[in-house]
Protein backbone atom coordinates (compact mmCIF):
# COMPACT_ATOMS: atom_id res chain seq x y z
CA UNK A 1 0.00 0.00 0.00
CA UNK A 2 2.81 2.44 0.87
CA UNK A 3 4.49 1.81 -2.46
CA UNK A 4 1.26 2.36 -4.39
CA UNK A 5 0.60 5.60 -2.52
CA UNK A 6 4.17 6.76 -3.16
CA UNK A 7 3.81 6.05 -6.86
CA UNK A 8 0.47 7.89 -7.12
CA UNK A 9 1.82 10.85 -5.14
CA UNK A 10 4.83 11.05 -7.45
CA UNK A 11 2.74 11.05 -10.63
CA UNK A 12 0.48 13.82 -9.35
CA UNK A 13 3.44 16.00 -8.33
CA UNK A 14 5.22 15.63 -11.68
CA UNK A 15 3.03 18.51 -12.85
CA UNK A 16 4.26 20.78 -10.04
CA UNK A 17 7.10 22.40 -11.98
CA UNK A 18 6.70 25.70 -10.11
CA UNK A 19 7.30 23.98 -6.77
CA UNK A 20 10.81 22.85 -7.72
CA UNK A 21 13.82 24.47 -6.12
CA UNK A 22 15.82 26.80 -8.38
CA UNK A 23 18.57 25.11 -10.42
CA UNK A 24 17.37 21.64 -9.33
CA UNK A 25 16.36 19.51 -12.36
CA UNK A 26 14.30 17.00 -10.34
CA UNK A 27 11.19 17.78 -8.33
CA UNK A 28 9.42 15.96 -5.52
CA UNK A 29 7.35 13.96 -8.02
CA UNK A 30 10.39 12.60 -9.85
CA UNK A 31 12.10 11.70 -6.54
CA UNK A 32 8.98 9.78 -5.43
CA UNK A 33 8.93 7.87 -8.72
CA UNK A 34 12.60 6.92 -8.38
CA UNK A 35 11.97 5.68 -4.83
CA UNK A 36 9.00 3.65 -6.06
CA UNK A 37 11.16 2.14 -8.80
CA UNK A 38 13.62 0.95 -6.14
CA UNK A 39 10.82 -0.52 -3.98
CA UNK A 40 9.11 -2.20 -6.94
CA UNK A 41 12.40 -3.64 -8.20
CA UNK A 42 13.15 -5.06 -4.76
CA UNK A 43 9.69 -6.60 -4.51
CA UNK A 44 10.05 -8.14 -7.96
CA UNK A 45 13.42 -9.68 -7.07
CA UNK A 46 12.16 -11.03 -3.74
CA UNK A 47 8.90 -12.48 -5.08
CA UNK A 48 10.33 -13.70 -8.39
CA UNK A 49 6.85 -13.59 -9.93
CA UNK A 50 5.45 -11.49 -12.77
CA UNK A 51 1.84 -10.38 -12.43
CA UNK A 52 1.02 -9.61 -16.07
CA UNK A 53 3.28 -11.55 -18.45
CA UNK A 54 1.25 -10.72 -21.57
CA UNK A 55 1.29 -6.99 -20.91
CA UNK A 56 4.96 -7.08 -19.97
CA UNK A 57 5.93 -8.83 -23.21
CA UNK A 58 4.13 -6.17 -25.24
CA UNK A 59 5.82 -3.41 -23.27
CA UNK A 60 9.25 -5.02 -23.77
CA UNK A 61 8.59 -5.40 -27.49
CA UNK A 62 7.63 -1.75 -27.83
CA UNK A 63 10.58 -0.35 -25.89
CA UNK A 64 13.04 -2.62 -27.68
CA UNK A 65 11.78 -1.41 -31.05
CA UNK A 66 11.66 2.22 -29.91
CA UNK A 67 15.16 2.08 -28.39
CA UNK A 68 16.57 0.53 -31.57
CA UNK A 69 15.03 3.29 -33.70
CA UNK A 70 16.42 6.00 -31.42
CA UNK A 71 19.85 4.36 -31.44
CA UNK A 72 19.95 4.34 -35.23
CA UNK A 73 18.94 8.01 -35.25
CA UNK A 74 21.63 8.87 -32.70
CA UNK A 75 24.31 7.17 -34.81
CA UNK A 76 23.15 9.11 -37.87
CA UNK A 77 23.23 12.41 -35.95
CA UNK A 78 26.75 11.60 -34.72
CA UNK A 79 27.94 10.89 -38.25
CA UNK A 80 26.39 14.13 -39.50
CA UNK A 81 27.85 16.04 -36.52
CA UNK A 82 24.39 17.22 -35.47
CA UNK A 83 24.35 15.58 -32.04
CA UNK A 84 23.25 17.87 -29.20
CA UNK A 85 24.50 15.96 -26.16
CA UNK A 86 22.54 17.91 -23.49
CA UNK A 87 19.11 17.58 -25.12
CA UNK A 88 19.83 13.98 -26.12
CA UNK A 89 20.69 12.97 -22.54
CA UNK A 90 17.59 14.80 -21.22
CA UNK A 91 15.23 12.85 -23.47
CA UNK A 92 17.16 9.59 -23.13
CA UNK A 93 16.90 9.75 -19.32
CA UNK A 94 13.18 10.56 -19.58
CA UNK A 95 12.57 7.57 -21.89
CA UNK A 96 14.58 5.30 -19.60
CA UNK A 97 12.48 6.39 -16.63
CA UNK A 98 9.22 5.86 -18.56
CA UNK A 99 10.35 2.41 -19.74
CA UNK A 100 11.25 1.36 -16.18
CA UNK A 101 7.89 2.63 -14.88
CA UNK A 102 5.79 0.77 -17.46
CA UNK A 103 7.84 -2.42 -17.06
CA UNK A 104 7.47 -2.49 -13.27
CA UNK A 105 3.78 -1.58 -13.39
CA UNK A 106 3.16 -4.62 -15.59
CA UNK A 107 5.46 -6.83 -13.54
CA UNK A 108 4.25 -5.97 -10.02
CA UNK A 109 0.63 -4.73 -10.17
CA UNK A 110 -2.35 -7.06 -10.37
CA UNK A 111 -5.39 -5.77 -12.26
CA UNK A 112 -7.79 -6.45 -9.38
CA UNK A 113 -5.35 -5.64 -6.59
CA UNK A 114 -2.51 -3.15 -6.41
CA UNK A 115 -3.29 -1.58 -9.80
CA UNK A 116 -6.81 -0.68 -8.78
CA UNK A 117 -5.58 0.54 -5.40
CA UNK A 118 -3.04 2.75 -7.16
CA UNK A 119 -5.77 4.22 -9.36
CA UNK A 120 -7.79 5.18 -6.30
CA UNK A 121 -4.74 6.71 -4.65
CA UNK A 122 -4.16 8.68 -7.86
CA UNK A 123 -7.71 10.03 -7.85
CA UNK A 124 -7.49 10.98 -4.17
CA UNK A 125 -4.17 12.83 -4.50
CA UNK A 126 -5.22 14.40 -7.80
CA UNK A 127 -8.46 15.78 -6.39
CA UNK A 128 -6.68 17.14 -3.33
CA UNK A 129 -4.04 18.76 -5.55
CA UNK A 130 -6.70 20.28 -7.81
CA UNK A 131 -8.59 21.65 -4.81
CA UNK A 132 -5.42 23.32 -3.49
CA UNK A 133 -4.54 24.72 -6.92
CA UNK A 134 -8.04 26.10 -7.40
CA UNK A 135 -7.85 27.70 -3.96
CA UNK A 136 -4.61 29.37 -5.05
CA UNK A 137 -6.12 30.39 -8.37
CA UNK A 138 -9.07 32.07 -6.65
CA UNK A 139 -6.87 33.78 -4.06
CA UNK A 140 -7.83 31.81 -0.92
CA UNK A 141 -4.22 30.70 -0.37
CA UNK A 142 -0.96 31.78 -1.95
CA UNK A 143 2.68 30.81 -2.36
CA UNK A 144 5.30 33.41 -3.31
CA UNK A 145 6.92 31.25 -5.98
CA UNK A 146 3.70 30.06 -7.65
CA UNK A 147 1.56 31.91 -10.19
CA UNK A 148 -1.47 29.70 -10.96
CA UNK A 149 -2.48 31.72 -14.05
CA UNK A 150 -0.77 32.13 -17.40
CA UNK A 151 -2.56 35.27 -18.52
CA UNK A 152 -6.18 34.06 -18.40
CA UNK A 153 -5.34 30.34 -18.64
CA UNK A 154 -5.21 28.21 -15.51
CA UNK A 155 -1.94 26.32 -14.96
CA UNK A 156 -1.94 25.64 -11.22
CA UNK A 157 1.48 24.41 -10.07
CA UNK A 158 2.66 23.69 -13.62
CA UNK A 159 4.60 26.03 -15.88
CA UNK A 160 2.39 25.33 -18.89
CA UNK A 161 -1.43 25.18 -19.01
CA UNK A 162 -1.23 22.47 -21.67
CA UNK A 163 0.44 20.13 -19.18
CA UNK A 164 -2.49 20.50 -16.79
CA UNK A 165 -4.87 20.00 -19.73
CA UNK A 166 -3.14 16.73 -20.67
CA UNK A 167 -3.43 15.39 -17.11
CA UNK A 168 -7.08 16.41 -16.98
CA UNK A 169 -7.68 14.69 -20.33
CA UNK A 170 -6.29 11.47 -18.83
CA UNK A 171 -7.98 11.71 -15.42
CA UNK A 172 -11.44 12.49 -16.83
CA UNK A 173 -11.99 9.11 -18.59
CA UNK A 174 -9.82 7.30 -16.01
CA UNK A 175 -12.13 8.52 -13.24
CA UNK A 176 -15.15 7.61 -15.35
CA UNK A 177 -13.88 4.06 -15.75
CA UNK A 178 -13.39 3.68 -12.01
CA UNK A 179 -16.83 5.12 -11.33
CA UNK A 180 -18.45 2.59 -13.68
CA UNK A 181 -16.69 -0.35 -12.04
CA UNK A 182 -17.29 0.78 -8.45
CA UNK A 183 -20.33 0.77 -6.18
CA UNK A 184 -21.69 3.08 -3.52
CA UNK A 185 -19.31 5.82 -2.42
CA UNK A 186 -16.70 4.72 -4.96
CA UNK A 187 -19.05 5.55 -7.81
CA UNK A 188 -19.74 8.99 -6.33
CA UNK A 189 -16.03 9.67 -5.80
CA UNK A 190 -15.16 8.60 -9.34
CA UNK A 191 -17.92 10.73 -10.85
CA UNK A 192 -16.83 13.75 -8.80
CA UNK A 193 -13.23 13.32 -9.94
CA UNK A 194 -14.38 13.05 -13.55
CA UNK A 195 -16.38 16.30 -13.33
CA UNK A 196 -13.63 18.16 -11.43
CA UNK A 197 -10.96 17.12 -13.93
CA UNK A 198 -13.15 18.23 -16.83
CA UNK A 199 -13.85 21.57 -15.14
CA UNK A 200 -10.17 22.29 -14.52
CA UNK A 201 -9.33 21.18 -18.04
CA UNK A 202 -11.70 23.80 -19.42
CA UNK A 203 -10.06 26.44 -17.20
CA UNK A 204 -6.79 25.81 -19.06
CA UNK A 205 -8.55 26.99 -22.26
CA UNK A 206 -6.79 24.28 -24.24
CA UNK A 207 -8.41 23.78 -27.63
CA UNK A 208 -6.92 20.29 -27.83
CA UNK A 209 -8.52 19.35 -24.51
CA UNK A 210 -11.93 20.42 -25.81
CA UNK A 211 -11.58 18.40 -29.02
CA UNK A 212 -10.23 15.38 -27.12
CA UNK A 213 -13.09 15.39 -24.62
CA UNK A 214 -15.80 15.80 -27.27
CA UNK A 215 -14.30 12.93 -29.26
CA UNK A 216 -13.83 10.71 -26.20
CA UNK A 217 -17.34 11.39 -24.89
CA UNK A 218 -18.97 10.65 -28.27
CA UNK A 219 -16.98 7.43 -28.58
CA UNK A 220 -17.84 6.45 -25.02
CA UNK A 221 -21.58 6.86 -25.67
CA UNK A 222 -21.41 4.70 -28.79
CA UNK A 223 -19.41 2.00 -27.02
CA UNK A 224 -21.68 2.11 -23.99
CA UNK A 225 -24.71 1.46 -26.17
CA UNK A 226 -22.83 -1.43 -27.79
CA UNK A 227 -22.07 -2.87 -24.35
CA UNK A 228 -25.70 -2.65 -23.25
CA UNK A 229 -26.81 -4.40 -26.45
CA UNK A 230 -24.27 -7.22 -26.43
CA UNK A 231 -23.83 -8.00 -22.72
CA UNK A 232 -25.98 -10.85 -21.43
CA UNK A 233 -26.28 -9.21 -17.99
CA UNK A 234 -28.22 -6.27 -19.50
CA UNK A 235 -30.49 -8.29 -21.81
CA UNK A 236 -33.52 -8.11 -19.53
CA UNK A 237 -32.85 -4.75 -17.93
CA UNK A 238 -33.74 -1.13 -18.55
CA UNK A 239 -30.35 -0.37 -20.10
CA UNK A 240 -30.93 -2.88 -22.89
CA UNK A 241 -34.32 -1.35 -23.64
CA UNK A 242 -32.85 2.16 -23.72
CA UNK A 243 -30.04 1.02 -26.03
CA UNK A 244 -32.51 -0.66 -28.42
CA UNK A 245 -34.68 2.45 -28.45
CA UNK A 246 -31.68 4.70 -29.20
CA UNK A 247 -30.55 2.48 -32.08
CA UNK A 248 -34.04 2.23 -33.59
CA UNK A 249 -34.73 5.95 -33.22
CA UNK A 250 -31.30 7.11 -34.42
CA UNK A 251 -32.01 7.04 -38.18
CA UNK A 252 -35.49 8.67 -38.23
CA UNK A 253 -34.41 11.20 -35.61
CA UNK A 254 -31.35 12.15 -37.67
CA UNK A 255 -33.45 12.58 -40.81
CA UNK A 256 -36.01 14.71 -39.01
CA UNK A 257 -33.33 16.93 -37.45
CA UNK A 258 -31.27 17.33 -40.64
CA UNK A 259 -33.11 20.47 -41.90
CA UNK A 260 -32.80 22.10 -38.47
CA UNK A 261 -29.10 21.27 -38.24
CA UNK A 262 -28.43 22.72 -41.67
CA UNK A 263 -30.38 25.87 -40.81
CA UNK A 264 -28.43 26.38 -37.59
CA UNK A 265 -24.99 25.40 -38.92
CA UNK A 266 -23.71 28.94 -38.53
CA UNK A 267 -24.86 29.06 -34.91
CA UNK A 268 -23.16 25.74 -34.18
CA UNK A 269 -19.95 27.03 -35.77
CA UNK A 270 -20.15 30.19 -33.69
CA UNK A 271 -20.69 28.13 -30.54
CA UNK A 272 -17.66 25.96 -31.33
CA UNK A 273 -15.51 29.03 -31.93
CA UNK A 274 -16.71 30.63 -28.71
CA UNK A 275 -15.49 27.60 -26.74
CA UNK A 276 -11.92 27.89 -28.04
CA UNK A 277 -9.33 30.08 -26.35
CA UNK A 278 -9.41 33.68 -27.56
CA UNK A 279 -12.80 32.76 -29.15
CA UNK A 280 -11.14 31.91 -32.44
CA UNK A 281 -9.44 35.30 -32.61
CA UNK A 282 -5.89 36.37 -33.27
CA UNK A 283 -4.41 34.17 -30.54
CA UNK A 284 -5.97 31.00 -31.98
CA UNK A 285 -4.93 31.88 -35.52
CA UNK A 286 -1.38 32.69 -34.42
CA UNK A 287 -1.09 29.37 -32.56
CA UNK A 288 -2.41 27.45 -35.55
CA UNK A 289 0.02 29.20 -37.91
CA UNK A 290 2.97 28.45 -35.62
CA UNK A 291 2.03 24.79 -35.31
CA UNK A 292 1.70 24.38 -39.07
CA UNK A 293 5.13 25.90 -39.58
CA UNK A 294 6.66 23.60 -36.96
CA UNK A 295 4.97 20.53 -38.44
CA UNK A 296 6.22 21.33 -41.91
CA UNK A 297 9.76 21.82 -40.60
CA UNK A 298 9.60 18.55 -38.62
CA UNK A 299 8.37 16.58 -41.62
CA UNK A 300 11.10 18.08 -43.79
CA UNK A 301 13.72 17.36 -41.12
CA UNK A 302 12.63 13.75 -40.76
CA UNK A 303 12.67 13.16 -44.50
CA UNK A 304 16.15 14.70 -44.72
CA UNK A 305 17.38 12.00 -42.33
CA UNK A 306 16.08 9.31 -44.66
CA UNK A 307 13.18 8.60 -42.28
CA UNK A 308 15.72 7.26 -39.75
CA UNK A 309 15.56 10.17 -37.31
CA UNK A 310 18.33 11.97 -35.47
CA UNK A 311 18.06 10.48 -31.98
CA UNK A 312 16.46 11.76 -28.77
CA UNK A 313 15.97 15.48 -28.27
CA UNK A 314 14.56 18.38 -30.33
CA UNK A 315 15.96 18.98 -33.81
CA UNK A 316 14.16 22.03 -35.24
CA UNK A 317 15.35 25.58 -35.72
CA UNK A 318 13.59 28.45 -33.98
CA UNK A 319 10.29 29.31 -35.71
CA UNK A 320 10.00 32.64 -37.44
CA UNK A 321 7.68 34.39 -34.98
CA UNK A 322 7.67 37.55 -32.88
CA UNK A 323 10.05 37.40 -29.88
CA UNK A 324 11.62 34.22 -31.27
CA UNK A 325 14.85 35.03 -29.43
CA UNK A 326 13.15 34.07 -26.16
CA UNK A 327 12.36 30.59 -27.49
CA UNK A 328 14.62 27.62 -26.71
CA UNK A 329 16.94 26.22 -29.34
CA UNK A 330 16.75 23.61 -30.73
CA UNK A 331 12.96 23.47 -30.90
CA UNK A 332 10.32 20.70 -30.85
CA UNK A 333 7.43 20.22 -33.26
CA UNK A 334 4.98 19.76 -30.33
CA UNK A 335 3.45 16.75 -32.04
CA UNK A 336 4.05 13.22 -30.80
CA UNK A 337 4.12 11.66 -34.24
CA UNK A 338 6.31 14.34 -35.84
CA UNK A 339 8.72 14.64 -32.90
CA UNK A 340 8.98 10.85 -32.87
CA UNK A 341 9.62 10.96 -36.62
CA UNK A 342 12.50 13.41 -36.19
CA UNK A 343 13.97 11.34 -33.34
CA UNK A 344 13.48 7.72 -34.36
CA UNK A 345 12.23 7.89 -37.90
CA UNK A 346 9.46 5.84 -39.43
CA UNK A 347 10.16 2.78 -37.27
CA UNK A 348 9.56 4.75 -34.06
CA UNK A 349 6.32 6.19 -35.46
CA UNK A 350 5.10 2.69 -36.33
CA UNK A 351 5.97 1.49 -32.83
CA UNK A 352 4.04 4.32 -31.12
CA UNK A 353 1.02 4.00 -33.42
CA UNK A 354 1.04 0.22 -33.02
CA UNK A 355 1.08 0.52 -29.22
CA UNK A 356 -1.85 2.96 -29.14
CA UNK A 357 -3.85 0.97 -31.69
CA UNK A 358 -3.14 -2.31 -29.91
CA UNK A 359 -4.35 -0.99 -26.55
CA UNK A 360 -7.43 0.51 -28.20
CA UNK A 361 -8.28 -2.85 -29.80
CA UNK A 362 -7.74 -4.64 -26.48
CA UNK A 363 -10.10 -2.19 -24.78
CA UNK A 364 -12.73 -2.72 -27.48
CA UNK A 365 -12.54 -6.51 -27.18
CA UNK A 366 -12.69 -6.38 -23.39
CA UNK A 367 -15.57 -3.85 -23.49
CA UNK A 368 -13.56 -1.34 -21.47
CA UNK A 369 -15.48 1.63 -22.83
CA UNK A 370 -13.87 4.34 -20.69
CA UNK A 371 -10.40 2.94 -21.42
CA UNK A 372 -11.07 3.03 -25.16
CA UNK A 373 -12.26 6.63 -24.81
CA UNK A 374 -9.04 7.40 -22.92
CA UNK A 375 -6.95 6.04 -25.80
CA UNK A 376 -8.92 8.23 -28.21
CA UNK A 377 -8.25 11.28 -26.03
CA UNK A 378 -4.52 10.47 -25.95
CA UNK A 379 -4.50 10.06 -29.73
CA UNK A 380 -6.06 13.52 -30.15
CA UNK A 381 -3.55 15.05 -27.73
CA UNK A 382 -0.70 13.35 -29.55
CA UNK A 383 -1.49 15.30 -32.71
CA UNK A 384 -0.56 18.70 -31.27
CA UNK A 385 1.46 17.84 -28.14
CA UNK A 386 4.47 15.67 -27.35
CA UNK A 387 3.18 13.33 -24.65
CA UNK A 388 5.83 10.59 -24.40
CA UNK A 389 7.71 12.19 -21.49
CA UNK A 390 4.73 12.36 -19.11
CA UNK A 391 4.41 9.54 -16.51
CA UNK A 392 0.60 9.78 -16.44
CA UNK A 393 0.49 8.88 -20.14
CA UNK A 394 2.52 5.70 -19.60
CA UNK A 395 0.46 4.80 -16.55
CA UNK A 396 -2.68 5.08 -18.67
CA UNK A 397 -1.11 2.94 -21.41
CA UNK A 398 0.01 0.34 -18.86
CA UNK A 399 -3.47 0.24 -17.33
CA UNK A 400 -4.97 -0.34 -20.77
CA UNK A 401 -2.54 -3.18 -21.50
CA UNK A 402 -3.03 -4.86 -18.14
CA UNK A 403 -6.82 -4.63 -18.04
CA UNK A 404 -7.19 -5.55 -21.70
CA UNK A 405 -4.79 -8.51 -21.45
CA UNK A 406 -6.28 -9.78 -18.19
CA UNK A 407 -9.69 -10.15 -19.81
CA UNK A 408 -8.33 -12.23 -22.70
CA UNK A 409 -8.72 -16.01 -22.37
CA UNK A 410 -5.52 -17.83 -21.47
CA UNK A 411 -5.08 -21.60 -21.96
CA UNK A 412 -2.72 -21.70 -18.97
CA UNK A 413 -4.77 -19.44 -16.69
CA UNK A 414 -5.43 -22.21 -14.19
CA UNK A 415 -1.74 -23.05 -14.01
CA UNK A 416 -0.47 -19.51 -13.46
CA UNK A 417 0.87 -18.72 -10.03
CA UNK A 418 -0.92 -15.92 -8.15
CA UNK A 419 0.89 -12.65 -7.83
CA UNK A 420 1.00 -10.79 -4.57
CA UNK A 421 -0.82 -7.51 -4.90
Amino acid sequence: MIGNALFAFGIVLTTASQLRLPAVPLGVGEVCLVLWLALASLRLVVSGRICNPRAMLQIIAFWACFAFALSVGTCLAFLQRELDLDSMLHDAFAYLLMAAITFLIAATMRADGSLRQTEWFLLAFWNIALALQLAMGWGFISLPSVDPWFWDRFRGWAENPNQVALYCAVFTPLSLGLALSARGFGRIAGSFSCLLSFFVGRLTKSDTFLVAMVTAFALFLVLRIRTWLTSSEHRSGLRFAVAVFVVIAAVPLSLSLAPYILATADDVESLAISLTKDRGGEGTQRTASLRLQLWQDALHRGLESGSLGLGPGPHLEKPNVVNHRALPAPFEAHSTLLDTFTQGGLLAVIAVCGLLAGIFILALRAKLDAQAALMAALAIFSISHFVLRHPIVWFALAVGLILGSSRQPSPHASESEPCAG
